[in-house]
C-alpha cells in the first residue's frame, strides 16, 4: 500500500484521501480541497479524538441514535449550512447525505467505521421531508486506523459486511467489466488483511477493500443479500454489520447456484472454491454467529419476509426467481 492514496472520481464528482493519521489533518485536508464554512454531523465517541475539526466547524450537530429517517429530521432544523462534513459511521454519515438532499447542499465524510456509507449514494429521507435521492458524498477523508479500530470480533463483522458491499454487487444487471474489479480487488484486500496476524495487519489494506468494495456498490446496486440484511435489522432490531456477517455466508452459498461465474470469481478473490465459500466467509468473519444470538426474534421472521418480498429491487436485481419460501429457507439456514 502507498503511504497516501488519491482517487478521483470526476464521473461521480467525488474525491477520496486515504491516509494513516488523517483524522489529525482533516481541518487543513478540507481546506486545501476548499471546504470552508462546513458544519459538522457527529456523535460524542466520534468527537472525542476529533477536537480540530470541531474546532474548525462553524457549528456541531449530535446524531442520536435510531433509524436514519427519524434522526435526520430532528437534526434538520439546527443545520445552518449546506456543506455537511459527516464524523461518523454509517447512520452519520447517512443522516448527513438525507439533510443535504433536502437542503440541496454537500457531504464530506471522515468514515469511524467499514459502513461503506461514505461511497454511495444510497440513503434514505428525513421523515417529513422530500429531497433529490442518490447524494453521495463529495468528498471522502479516509483514516485506516480510524476505520479499522474496533476489537477483533467487531472488526471482523464489519469487515464481512464490508465484503458483502461487493459480493451482492457482483451479479446485478448493473454490474460491469468496472464495478466487478473494483468488487474483487476489494475482496482480495479484505480477505489478505484479515488473514494477517493482528499485530502485523495492514489497516490501510483493509480500509481500501472496503471502499472498493462500497465503490462496487455505488456503480452496480444491491441485490438478495441487502435486502435481506437490511430488512432484518430494520424489522428484527438486530446490529447491521453483525446481521450482514451472519447472513453472507448462506446468502452467497445461495448465489453460487444463481450466478455461478460470479461466485466463483469471488471464492477464487478469496483464496477458496465455490464449495468452500461458506466456510471460508465464516472463517475471515471470526467463526459462525447466528441471527438467533443477535437477539432476532424468530415469531417475527414471517414479517420480515413479508417486508423483504415487498422490495423490488429484490426481484429486479437478483437472478433466478425468488419466492417467500427461499427467503424462509436462507433466514433459517442463518439462525
Amino acid at each position: 500500500m502507498p503511504e497516501e492514496l488519491r482517487w478521483r472520481d470526476a464521473e461521480r464528482n467525488r474525491s477520496v484521501l486515504l491516509r494513516e493519521g488523517l483524522l489529525g489533518d482533516a481541518p487543513a485536508a478540507l481546506e486545501d480541497e476548499g471546504w470552508t464554512g462546513f458544519e459538522l454531523l457527529s456523535t460524542e465517541r466520534a468527537l472525542a479524538g476529533a477536537e480540530g475539526l470541531a474546532e474548525a466547524a462553524g457549528a456541531t450537530h449530535l446524531v442520536p441514535p435510531g433509524q436514519v429517517p427519524d434522526v435526520a429530521a430532528k437534526v434538520l432544523d439546527e443545520v445552518g449550512s449546506d456543506r455537511l462534513v459527516a464524523l461518523g459511521g454509517g447512520r452519520v454519515i447517512d443522516a448527513a447525505k438525507a439533510i443535504a438532499a433536502v437542503r440541496e447542499g454537500e457531504v464530506a465524510a471522515v468514515p469511524t467505521t467499514m459502513s461503506g456509507a461514505e461511497m454511495t449514494a444510497i440513503h434514505r429521507l428525513p421523515a417529513g421531508h422530500e429531497g433529490i435521492s442518490g447524494l453521495r458524498p463529495a468528498l471522502v477523508l479516509a483514516d485506516p486506523e480510524l476505520m479499522a479500530s474496533a476489537p477483533e470480533a467487531e472488526l471482523r463483522a464489519s469487515s464481512m459486511n464490508a465484503l458483502a458491499h461487493g459480493a451482492d454487487s457482483l451479479y446485478t444487471p448493473l454490474a460491469d467489466e468496472l464495478s466487478r474489479g473494483s468488487a474483487l480487488r476489494g475482496a482480495r484486500l479484505i480477505a489478505a488483511s484479515l488473514d494477517a496476524d493482528r499485530a502485523g495487519r495492514d489497516r490501510s489494506e483493509l480500509a481500501l477493500g472496503s471502499l472498493l468494495s462500497a465503490n462496487a456498490l455505488d456503480l452496480a446496486g444491491l441485490a438478495l443479500h441487502h435486502v435481506l440484511s437490511q430488512t432484518v435489522v430494520r424489522v428484527l432490531g438486530t446490529p447491521h454489520a453483525a446481521t450482514s456477517a451472519a447472513l453472507l455466508p448462506v446468502t452467497m452459498e445461495e448465489m453460487s447456484g444463481r450466478a455461478p461465474e460470479q461466485i466463483a470469481a469471488l471464492a477464487e478473490a478469496l483464496g477458496t472454491d465455490t464449495d468452500g465459500i461458506r466456510r471460508r466467509i465464516e472463517q475471515l468473519g471470526g467463526g459462525r454467529r447466528g441471527l438467533g444470538e443477535l437477539g432476532a426474534d424468530r415469531a417475527r421472521l414471517g414479517e420480515a419476509i413479508e417486508v423483504a418480498m415487498a422490495r423490488q429491487e429484490l426481484f429486479r436485481m437478483t437472478p433466478g426467481e425468488i419466492e417467500a419460501a427461499d427467503l424462509e429457507r436462507l433466514l433459517e439456514g442463518a439462525w
